[in-house]
């Protein structure tokens, strides 16, 4: 995929939706490439999210695209514009504080997440269920329609995701939001994945969620949150997951 689209990174302009990037097309749904088909067969962890943003898409296109004129050999610029386009921005700090939290950096044997997007590189694989940018009516896809339903979309997990799932047969994945977590359970239920392998109910890490990351974190107080956060939900996560981390080989 890279080779195919390399002309189009070489001359990127910052419009990730430019026709030389799109890969497929279905009414008012629309995929583009970005360079994050890299799979890092030694990762112990997965982090799964729904699809990259405008906001990643256009980091890691302008990375590869200074990486190749720099020099680099494309697996080199692929593997330097993931690790910057991957959940970056305000997400990538809460991701962190999430899985410190859930004691994920004590198995994998780090001093905290945050060395994944660094020194631990080599122990993680990011991904999305939909692994290119997807835009809806010309915006990020939010979940609106359903991927397992989808035509196009249930083609693009097919063929790009599911690749991703058996290539890492004894990594733990973590599913952020339900949208990722409905597509593991539907690759669970295929026989794609072991129930093992899945760490879910991690609250999304999105800026939009700040309140009940906060309250996941414990760094804000049950009195103090509105009625649009269950805290009993939260909790029972918290410890669902804590488990779910301790019980990992």
């Amino acid at each position: 995929m890279f080779d195919r689209f390399g002309s189009a990174i070489r001359n990127f302009s910052g419009a990730p939706d430019s026709p030389d990037l799109l890969i497929a097309k279905e009414s008012n749904i629309a995929c583009y490439y970005a360079p994050f088909d890299i799979i890092n067969p030694d990762a112990k962890i997965v982090l799964v999210g729904i699809t990259p943003g405008r906001t990643q898409a256009v980091n890691s296109l302008v990375e590869a695209q200074r990486q190749l004129k720099l020099g680099a050999t494309p697996e080199a610029a692929m593997h330097k514009a993931k690790s910057t386009g991957a959940f970056s921005g305000a997400m990538r700090s809460n991701l962190t504080s999430l899985l410190d939290h859930i004691g994920l950096q004590r198995w994998l044997d780090i001093g905290s997440c945050n060395e994944l997007f660094g020194g631990a590189s080599h122990l993680m694989q990011s991904t999305s269920v939909l692994q290119f940018p997807v835009f809806v009516s010309g915006e990020n896809y939010n979940g609106t329609p359903d991927p397992t339903v989808s035509p196009l979309l249930r083609q693009m997990l097919i063929e790009h995701f599911v690749p991703v799932v058996k290539a890492l047969p004894n990594a733990a994945f973590v599913p952020l939001g339900p949208v990722p977590t409905k597509v593991m359970q539907w690759l669970l239920e295929t026989g794609h994945v072991s129930k093992v392998q899945l760490i879910q109910g991690l609250p999304h890490p999105s800026g939009a969620n700040a309140e009940r990351i906060q309250y996941f974190l414990g760094k804000k107080d049950v009195s103090l949150l509105s009625t649009k956060t269950d805290p009993i939900k939260l909790d029972a996560a918290r410890q669902s997951l804590r488990a779910a981390v301790a019980g990992l080989r």
